[in-house]
């Protein structure tokens, strides 16, 4: 049977991914024992979870030497052994991230270091994987059964590419790492291709049932023929054990972008998509994913920051998937999970303007249900918003605001809210309102 794009991109999207609008990210691994990336202004330039191309290997600005000083000869590859795990908790992971408000949660069960976190069948990955080396457990079983108790849907990061493996046009050398790593640790590209992409895809499918598969890398390099994605999309959508729910991104080849996918995906808004297509954005608390010691507090978002970002994002007709950094030991630094519980507490009072929502591309920052349209709203004083002629004409003046009792008033062109609204600000301390419009009136 000849698949056509034609046939997968007419499939319908789940509900739930349209619906669910706020997940959580998490960038873990080898990379998390170094936790070191200098910090600066340029786009993707302060990922710590690329120490091994970026720091230690080939690729980008990493003429400090820091590993050599720091590690002297030592091979990323011995940062597997380091990667211990030891106060992982997955219980506690899986509650911070229900009290962040978050519908669903991405696990990177491989990354471009081609390490992964679960027991692997893959001959090719023995002695590179959680269960054998560093923590000697599945990292990816543990955490999928404690998300799915507190009924929070679990997907799967996978990178297309390995480092050792995949060559690539984006260096100098043809590879993000040095040659002698190549050489000791790498595959050919067609091995890898055949026996540990094409193989692991459908693993992580059959063994773990994610909700939700990121693909990452493809898109540098690697041609649709090479990844084999039509073949494995449509066993997914039609013969794998999660076909009536499991979503996939943009990002198993090269040219896939944009084009094909049930969801598009976007990095710390790297591109911006003109057509109504659902899209996920992600990005870091920070300015990396994987857990850097380098961030200060003023690389962090605030938590008004971070949801300023969701609402914008969900408004446009995406989804928001923000990351957290554990560290090695498997705690997850104190700053993120304040941000993440400050997020949590707004969504209990206006979680309704965000999930089960559609974007209302009538305004700009409004959503929509079949009962009501929401609009976030910036103060320009502590309790007094000035409401644009348009904006006016179409709310009218019967509205009401989220999380406020007894509410608020039009007037003279303002919105006035009411003395308790003092006390929202006191306690919940955020710079936006929602205001909510009944349709029917």
């Amino acid at each position: 049977m000849k698949i056509s794009w034609d046939y997968l991109d007419n499939r319908y999207l789940p509900d739930w991914y349209a619906n669910a609008k706020f997940g959580i990210f998490i960038h873990w691994g080898p990379y998390s024992v170094p936790s070191y990336k200098i910090v600066v202004d340029k786009q993707f330039g302060s990922y710590a979870e690329w120490y091994y191309a970026t720091v230690y290997g080939n690729y980008g600005d990493n003429k400090d030497s820091f590993h050599k000083k720091v590690y002297g000869n030592k091979e990323y590859r011995e940062f597997g052994y380091d990667f211990k795990a030891e106060l992982f908790d997955p219980d506690s992971f899986a509650e911070i991230i229900k009290n962040s408000g978050a519908r669903y949660a991405v696990l990177t069960s491989k990354h471009h270091d081609g390490f992964c976190l679960w027991k692997t069948d893959n001959v090719h990955k023995v002695n590179w994987n959680s269960a054998d080396i560093g923590p000697h457990r599945d990292l990816v079983k543990e955490l999928s059964e404690s998300i799915r108790k507190k009924g929070i849907k679990f997907g799967l990061y996978y990178s297309i590419i390995d480092w050792e493996s995949v060559p690539s046009h984006r260096c100098d050398g043809r590879y993000f790492i040095p040659m002698k790593d190549v050489k000791k640790y790498g595959l050919s590209k067609e091995v890898y291709l055949k026996e540990v992409l094409q193989k692991q895809l459908y693993e992580i499918v059959n063994k773990f049932k994610p909700s939700l598969i990121f693909a990452d890398g493809g898109e540098w390099d690697l041609t649709e023929d090479e990844v084999k994605v039509k073949e494995f999309l449509y066993w997914l959508y039609n013969k794998s054990p999660v076909k009536d729910e499991v979503v996939v991104n943009d990002r198993f080849y090269k040219g896939m972008e944009g084009k094909h996918g049930d969801y598009y995906s976007t990095e710390y808004n790297d591109k911006v998509l003109e057509e109504h297509h659902i899209f996920e954005e992600s990005r870091g608390i920070g300015k990396s994913y994987g857990y850097n010691r380098l961030e200060k507090l003023e690389d962090y978002l605030t938590s008004q920051e971070i949801i300023k970002k969701l609402y914008k994002t969900v408004s446009k007709g995406g989804n928001f998937l923000l990351n957290i950094g554990p560290r090695a030991d498997g705690q997850i630094p104190t700053l993120q999970v304040e941000r993440l519980k400050e997020v949590g507490r707004w969504l209990e009072f206006c979680g309704e303007a965000i999930f089960n929502t559609r974007a209302n591309f009538k305004f700009i920052n409004s959503t929509t249900n079949e009962k009501f349209n929401y609009y976030f709203i910036n103060p320009q004083k502590e309790n007094e918003f000035k409401i644009e002629n348009k904006f006016l004409k179409e709310i009218g003046k019967n509205v009401d605001v989220l999380g406020v009792e007894n509410n608020c008033k039009i007037s003279d062109g303002k919105l006035l809210i009411n003395n308790k609204y003092e006390y929202y600000n006191q306690i919940i301390n955020y710079d936006v309102i929602v205001l909510r419009k009944n349709k029917k009136e």
